[in-house]
C-alpha cells in the first residue's frame, strides 16, 4: 500500500562465508530510505574483510560495523535539517566455517529453521515485545497491539546504540530467514514455517513470502531474504545457496 520503499538488503555468498543484511528505514519522505541504505553500505563495507568466522574476532566486528552504521547515520541528522528523526532497523547474518553470526538493533527479524522447526533467533527491540517480556500482553495480543509498529532501538537515532548479538553451529538442511516486518507483522510463525518447509528454491519461497504478506493486506514494504545450506563439509559450508531477495513495495 505504499507508494516508496524503505527497506534496503544485500545478500552476497562465495565459498567462504555469507552475509545477509536487512534494514528497515523509517524517518518520512527520503530520510528512512536514507537510513537504510546507508546502513547496508557501511556494515556490508566493514565485514566485507571477514573469512574466517572462528577466529572468536566475529562478534565484535559485526557490533562495530553496526555501532558505524549508527554514528554514520546520527551524524547525518545533525547535518541536515531534512535527515532528522530518521534510523534504521539492522539485521545482519554472517555464515561460515559451519557457524553463524547474528547482530540486530530494531525488529527486523532472523529465524532458523532446523529439522522441521522454526525459531526466531532475534529478539524485537519493540514497545511490545517489552510489555510480553513483563508478561502485561501475550504474542497475539503484541501481533494486533496499536503500538505493535514502535521500536525502542534503531540504528542513527541517537549518538550510540548496543546491538545484540547471536551465535550457533550451523547444519545441513538449515534455512535461514531474514525479514522486515513487513513480511513478519503480517504472516504469523506458524504460516511462516509452512511455507520454508516447501521444497523448492529460495527464488520460489521468496515469491510465496511476497504474496502471503499481501495477501493478508500489504500494509508495509516486505523485504525477504532465504539462505539454505544444503552441505556441510571439512568444517565449513561447503555450499551455500541464497536467493538475491525479492524487495518491492506491496500492490
Amino acid at each position: 500500500m505504499r507508494a516508496g520503499n524503505e527497506d534496503n538488503f544485500h545478500a552476497d555468498a562465495n565459498e567462504f562465508r555469507g552475509l545477509f543484511i536487512v534494514a528497515d528505514g523509517m524517518g518520512g519522505h527520503a530520510a528512512g530510505e536514507v537510513a537504510s541504505e546507508m546502513a547496508v553500505q557501511i556494515i556490508a563495507r566493514e565485514l566485507a574483510g571477514v573469512r574466517d568466522l572462528r577466529d572468536g574476532a566475529t562478534n565484535q566486528s559485526v557490533t562495530r560495523a553496526l555501532k558505524m552504521a549508527n554514528s554514520a547515520i546520527f551524524q547525518r541528522t545533525l547535518q541536515e535539517v531534512d535527515k532528522q528523526g530518521m534510523g534504521t532497523t539492522a539485521s545482519v547474518l554472517l555464515l561460515g566455517q559451519n557457524r553463524y553470526f547474528i547482530g540486530q538493533v530494531g525488529d527486523s527479524r532472523i529465524y532458523l529453521l532446523r529439522d522441521g522447526q522454526l525459531r526466531q533467533v532475534t529478539k524485537d527491540h519493540s514497545y511490545v515485545q517489552e510489555q510480553v517480556d513483563a508478561g502485561y500482553l501475550t504474542p497475539e495480543q503484541a501481533r494486533y497491539h496499536p503500538y505493535s509498529n514502535v521500536i525502542t532501538r534503531c540504528v542513527g537515532a541517537s549518538d550510540s546504540v548496543e546491538p545484540d548479538t547471536y551465535g550457533g553451529e550451523v547444519r545441513t538442511g538449515d534455512v535461514f530467514l531474514v525479514a522486515s516486518d513487513g513480511l513478519t507483522g503480517m504472516v504469523d510463525d506458524r504460516r511462516l514455517q509452512q511455507i520454508l518447509l516447501t521444497r523448492t528454491s529460495p527464488a520460489r519461497i521468496v515469491d510465496m513470502l511476497v504474496q502471503e504478506a499481501n495477501g493478508r493486506g500489504g500494509l508495509d514494504n516486505i523485504t525477504a531474504i532465504v539462505v539454505q545450506v544444503p552441505a556441510i563439509d571439512s568444517g565449513r559450508a561447503e555450499e551455500v545457496t541464497q536467493e538475491t531477495p525479492a524487495v518491492r513495495p506491496p500492490a
